[in-house]
């Protein structure tokens, strides 16, 4: 290898290093809304380890009937400060969690594996969730964890991200890399991000083993988001054909959606959908 070319590959090797910091970590760490903090303060807080890392979790009620809310990347537990009193007027426990590196947990960034961990230790904990709301990075994480042990009866889908070559096309655009530089960001994904998860590309899908998916599935997105297309979330509504239904709101964009008084109807009827079809099955048993 001449000189030149040497040279080259270091500073190619230099620059995917700042790509892969600035792909992995969250730019910046959210703080509560306004609106938001008698909701958390109103919580029952604790903490797990995932990772090294002091994970803080939330819970709502008196621990029956409990619900999962999943928030996404550069998101918090709090951004469902408008769904938790609803749940908690019908009767259901809300539990969430702030991600490693987001709301109020050590770290500084997180993976879709220690979204999956600490799921599964919420569950061991809360036992079968009656539902998981979960939102944008937060659904492949949320599924990940479904298909790996954690119960639950019914599933709501925000403004989903299909997969995780979509998370890396997206950042490829925004910045417009080379193929070079994106092939680089995989390498290091693959290799420090994720060591040892093989096939990654494809397990870390909303849609790998649909055919093995059998939870009434809601799916909400806002056509105006400009974070993730919406169209991603009429392909999830096609490959759950049968057991998924589609909503669609306007003008609330990716984030805001949570707090949309849509949403918030939207989750309550589903969620309660579950009690109702309980219940009917035990009037039948009878």
């Amino acid at each position: 290898m001449d000189p030149a070319t040497s040279s080259a590959n270091a500073a190619l090797s230099d620059e995917g290093q700042e790509l892969y910091d600035l792909f992995r970590r969250p730019q910046g760490r959210s703080r509560p809304r306004p609106d938001e903090r008698a909701a958390i303060e109103s919580a029952r807080t604790g903490e797990l380890t995932v990772g090294g890392n002091r994970v803080v979790t939330y819970r709502w009620g008196d621990g029956r009937r409990p619900v999962l809310l999943v928030h996404g990347w550069e998101s918090r537990a709090s951004r469902y400060a408008k769904v938790i009193a609803p749940l908690v007027e019908l009767g259901y426990s809300p539990v969430s969690f702030d991600a490693p590196g987001h709301g109020e947990s050590d770290g500084d960034s997180t993976t879709l594996v220690e979204y999956r961990d600490i799921i599964t230790e919420l569950h061991a904990s809360c036992g079968d969730f009656e539902a998981v709301v979960a939102h944008s990075f937060g659904v492949m994480g949320s599924l990940l964890a479904l298909r790996g042990g954690v119960r639950a009866g019914r599933l709501v889908a925000v403004s989903s991200v299909p997969d995780f070559g979509y998370v890396v096309e997206a950042f490829r655009i925004r910045l417009k890399l080379s193929p070079e530089l994106v092939a680089e960001l995989k390498h290091r994904i693959e290799r420090d991000l994720y060591p040892g998860e093989a096939d990654m590309w494809t397990r870390f899908s909303v849609f790998h083993g649909a055919a093995d998916f059998h939870l009434p599935l809601l799916v909400i997105h806002d056509e105006d988001d400009v974070a993730v297309d919406p169209e991603q979330s009429r392909r999830i509504a096609r490959v759950y054909e049968g057991q998924a239904r589609l909503v669609t709101t306007r003008r609330f964009g990716h984030g805001r959606i949570l707090g949309s008084p849509q949403l918030i109807s939207e989750v309550t009827d589903f969620v309660t959908a579950g009690a109702r079809a309980d219940v009917q099955q035990t009037e039948v048993a009878r």
